[in-house]
Formats: structure tokens, C-alpha cells, sequence
């Protein structure tokens, strides 16, 4: 199941600030290409702010444009985050698979 707001906004520390509430849920991150992150918090606007915050990162390196949220309780953040990662397999969420 998609995330319930699926418009994207810019990935910028104005839109963040302007779109991002200080809520507990989970949060994707998006390049033009492809879904980057898939996050659960306690504060969807604060995690987004760490990440703008993160040069050099793997995140960043990505060129990430867009950003999407869903509010959701604590009880449920996780296992939504779980699902979402499956569905979009974002590339920073993908485990290493270890070679036989």
C-alpha cells in the first residue's frame, strides 16, 4: 500500500520546514529516478532536517528531490516502514546480501 500522501515535495530545508510536521511517522525520500530512503520517527520534520544536514552521505550523494510522509503512531511506525520498504525497495534501505 502506497504512502497515503504521495505528492512530493521539494526536498529543500524550505519545504521541510513549511511541510514537514514535528509528528511521529514515516517518511520517504525520492530522486527523480528512483526512491532513496524510507524512514520511521518520532518527529517527521526534524529526521528530514538531519538528513539535508548530512553532506557526503549516501543519502545526498543520490541527488535526493522530493520527499513524502505519512503520520502514523508509534505502535504502527515500524511495521508501516516495513512495508513501504518492501514495496518501493528504496536503494539506502536495501541489506547487503551476504556472499556464499
Amino acid at each position: 500500500m502506497p504512502f497515503d500522501q504521495f505528492v512530493p515535495r521539494s526536498f529543500s530545508s524550505g519545504d521541510v520546514q513549511a511541510y514537514a510536521p514535528k509528528t511521529s511517522g514515516v517518511y520517504g525520500i525520492s530522486s527523480a529516478r528512483e526512491w532513496i530512503y524510507i524512514g520511521a520517527t518520532e518527529n517527521i520534520n526534524d529526521s528530514l532536517v538531519g538528513h539535508l544536514q548530512e553532506l557526503g552521505t549516501q543519502l545526498m550523494n543520490l541527488k535526493p528531490t522530493g520527499f513524502v510522509f505519512e503520520i502514523c503512531d508509534g505502535s504502527r511506525r515500524l511495521s508501516r516502514q516495513d512495508r513501504l520498504v518492501s514495496e518501493y525497495e528504496p536503494i539506502c534501505n536495501r541489506r547487503l546480501v551476504p556472499k556464499s
